[in-house]
Formats: structure tokens, C-alpha cells, sequence
């Protein structure tokens, strides 16, 4: 039982991470551009890196929770097991959601503030371009 009890934990936990992960990551990069300015390469950046951190968190949250388990004897104790995992693991993976959120939110426009002062001097031209392009993407956001 105790086999089993763990390989379905592990399918589900790990299922529902990488789920989990890929849909926060494919509906996240509009707040994310947003937040950063409208600098889609940095949004992309910080919304890879958040992917990678997810995951390194709730894997290694997940393998710990298996040297922590004990060994389910029957059905009932099985049931009792994933119960408590698979909710700790969905805790987890939403704690991480909303921290993430937050922080993005409260420094997001910081960082892009700050990483636009360290840009080098742009022509004219192309700050009008730039400006432009800017303007249309914003309308098409919306």
C-alpha cells in the first residue's frame, strides 16, 4: 500500500505543480509587462525565473513531504495520506502564487524604473519609435 500511497501522491503533487506552473506562467506575462514597464524582454526574463523557482520549490517541498510520510496500511489510511498531502502541496503552490504576485506588484515598476536609468542614451528617433510603439501596445492591452 505504502507504494502505491506514494506513487499516486507523486503523480498528483508533480501533475498538478507543472499544471500549475505553465498556466500561471502563459496568463501571468500581460501583468507581467505591465508591471515592468512594457519591457516585454524583462517580463519574459522574470516570468522564466519565477517558473524555475516555482518549481524548485514545491519539487523539493514535495520530496521532503516523502521522507516525512508514513507508511499507509489500507485504503483508508491511503486516502487519509493523499488527503493531507496533496492539500499541504496545494497550500504550498498557492502561497507561492500570492507571495509571488505581491512582490512582483510591489517592485515590479522599481525594477523596470531602475533598468530603464541604467540604459544607455537613446537617439531621438528611436525614443519616437520607441514611444510609438509603446502607445500601440498599449491600446492593444487594453
Amino acid at each position: 500500500m505504502t507504494e502505491i500511497a506514494y506513487s499516486l501522491y507523486l503523480a498528483i503533487a508533480i501533475g498538478m505543480t507543472i499544471w500549475v506552473a505553465f498556466t500561471l506562467s502563459r496568463n501571468g506575462k500581460v501583468y507581467l509587462i505591465r508591471c515592468f514597464g512594457h519591457d516585454e524582454e524583462l517580463a519574459t526574463s522574470i516570468n522564466h525565473l519565477l517558473v524555475v523557482g516555482f518549481y524548485l520549490v514545491n519539487f523539493g517541498f514535495i520530496a521532503l513531504a516523502l521522507s516525512t510520510a508514513g507508511e499507509p496500511q489500507n485504503v483508508a489510511e491511503v486516502m487519509r495520506f493523499l488527503g493531507w498531502y496533496v492539500g499541504i502541496a496545494t497550500l504550498v503552490l498557492g502561497a507561492m502564487h500570492f507571495f509571488n504576485m505581491g512582490a512582483v506588484t510591489r517592485h515590479g515598476r522599481k525594477v523596470a524604473d531602475w533598468i530603464h536609468d541604467q540604459m544607455p542614451y537613446e537617439a531621438p528617433a528611436e525614443a519616437e519609435k520607441h514611444a510609438a510603439a509603446t502607445t500601440r501596445n498599449d491600446s492593444i492591452l487594453r
